[in-house]
């Protein structure tokens, strides 16, 4: 099936940018300014992403969301944004430096009363949710160690249904170098397969920027 596979030229990618609606200033302001913060801001997620966050949310009919991983907001206010009216997402991160970026531009994109900031370990801030399915869509990019645990207390409290996006599934090609045992490339080679094997949902993963894995949880008594 690699005949199927269309690599992406920088050409290409640019084209690809080319063909989504979402053209906002106040997203293309906050690239610039992620980008002053140098190496770091590769964890910004990529346009195309968060215009496919947007979609997702959107097609969803999401109104309570979850985001662990914030950094400087671009997938927040993405997600915000694809809410149903009323709904609400809730961000976990750790860091205060680089979420005062992200309350700016919260409200420059007029989100900001969409949006509740939780600055404390993303596992303690899920488990103090209370019990009961009622997260509808979550998208997990943050500690790569942490991943099976972020799934585990969202898929908890997760509607039939409800959505889980993972980041960064195919974490620069290494998931396939059995020379790379860093401890984050086993992270995610554990969580891929987990998801995959996990007859609590369906998933798909995708070839988009590096790599999405989308998860559903099934309703219950739904058949493999």
């Amino acid at each position: 099936m690699l005949d199927k596979f269309t690599k992406l030229s920088p050409e290409l990618y640019e084209y690809v940018l080319a063909h989504r609606s979402e053209r906002d200033p106040v997203l293309a302001a906050l690239i610039e300014e992620t980008g002053k913060l140098g190496g770091w801001s590769m964890m910004q997620i990529a346009p195309e992403q968060g215009a496919f966050l947007t979609l997702l949310a959107r097609i969803m009919g999401a109104k309570s969301a979850v985001e662990v991983g914030t950094f400087t907001g671009y997938s927040a206010i993405s997600i915000a944004r694809g809410l149903a009216p009323g709904g609400k997402l809730l961000c976990c991160d750790v860091s205060e430096e680089w979420t005062a970026i992200a309350r700016d531009f919260f409200a420059r994109a007029g989100v900001a009363e969409r949006i509740e900031l939780e600055i404390a370990p993303g596992v303690d801030t899920l488990k103090a949710l209370p019990k009961g399915e009622t997260i509808d869509f979550a998208f997990i990019d943050a500690d790569k160690g942490n991943y099976k645990n972020y799934y585990e207390e969202i898929l908890a409290r997760l509607r039939p249904n409800g959505l889980i996006v993972f980041d960064n599934v195919l974490w620069g090609g290494s998931v396939v170098d059995d020379a790379n045992q860093n401890d984050d490339t086993l992270a995610i080679r554990a969580l891929n397969d987990f998801v995959t094997a996990d007859s609590r949902v369906e998933c798909v993963m995708i070839p988009v920027a590096d790599g999405l894995l989308l998860t559903r949880k099934r309703a219950p008594g739904e058949q493999r």
